[in-house]
């Protein structure tokens, strides 16, 4: 009697938080996704987009880089406020797999 064991290449559990994806570099990475909102949302064209960050990125780091990527948000930067999750958040925050960064500028209307 033979016995045919196929061996698999998928990952087995070890516990570890198997969300955060494994950098070039050997450190984790997260991925969010941000929401533009009005005037946000005319300079970059989109309304929401994935980003892709090293584990332990702040809020603050992640416009900067959305900054990089689309500069004329750069006009709205120090009049705008941040939200992690549907709650206003500091810069200082720290963004975790899945979580939603808002970029709300100012709005007006009446």
């Amino acid at each position: 009697m033979t016995f045919g064991f196929k061996i698999l290449s998928t990952p087995i559990y070890t516990g570890e938080n198997m969300d955060s994806k494994e950098e070039g570099n050997g450190s984790k990475s997260v991925e969010i996704k941000v929401l533009f909102f009005a005037r946000a949302r005319d300079l970059t064209g989109m309304t929401h987009m994935p980003l892709e960050v090293s584990q332990g990125t702040t809020a603050h780091d992640c416009l900067n880089r959305l900054i990089v990527k689309f500069p004329g948000l750069e006009e709205i930067r120090n009049c705008m406020v941040l939200a992690l999750n549907e709650e206003y958040a500091p810069g200082s925050t720290v963004v975790k797999d899945r979580d939603e960064l808002a970029i709300i500028p100012p709005i007006s209307g009446g």
